[in-house]
């Protein structure tokens, strides 16, 4: 296959299978970008995570981007909250530091399993892993405000639907 070709064939057959096996949750969305002129752009998937529900992430509707090169499956995609975004394990760039996304990366693994894997990540942190000083500080020394803060920011991604 040329450059790339692997990549795209496995991201067809992925949004053929997120369509008729999606997380069985209102609110998830994955989707790859459409372009202007109306075409598909397999490499750049635009989400949404939920946030489970009894939880301080509940309410909240996620945006998450899912960037992927043309050595997927091989590697894992990039995956981006929007820059700032409040949590433990991601970075101020928004970028999601999660095992599975790194040195844990299987071909194997799925757009679902990413995504149900990030959905997990919110409510329960590795704080051995921390992306954001300020976050690890508050989740460490101040678990009220760690909460509260985590309210605030569900409030801020309601849901679009």
């Amino acid at each position: 296959m040329a450059s790339g070709g692997i990549a795209r064939g496995r991201l067809a057959e992925e949004r053929k299978s997120w369509r008729k096996n999606h997380p069985h949750v209102r609110g998830f969305v994955a989707k790859p970008e459409t372009l202007p002129d109306g075409s598909v752009n397999l490499m750049l998937w635009r989400c949404v995570i939920p946030g489970k529900p009894g939880t301080d992430w509940e309410g909240g509707y996620y945006p998450l981007t899912m960037q992927f090169d043309d050595n997927y499956p091989t590697t894992a995609p990039s995956c981006r909250f929007p820059a700032g975004f409040f949590h433990i394990n991601v970075y101020d760039s928004g970028a999601v530091c999660l095992s599975i996304l790194g040195g844990a990366w299987k071909p194997s693994i799925t757009v679902k399993q990413v995504l149900v894997g990030i959905q997990e990540l919110l409510d329960d942190p590795n704080p051995d892993s921390s992306a954001q000083h300020r976050c690890y500080e508050l989740y460490k020394k101040n678990m009220p405000e760690y909460k509260n803060k985590v309210r605030e920011q569900a409030k801020r991604y309601p849901s679009r639907m």
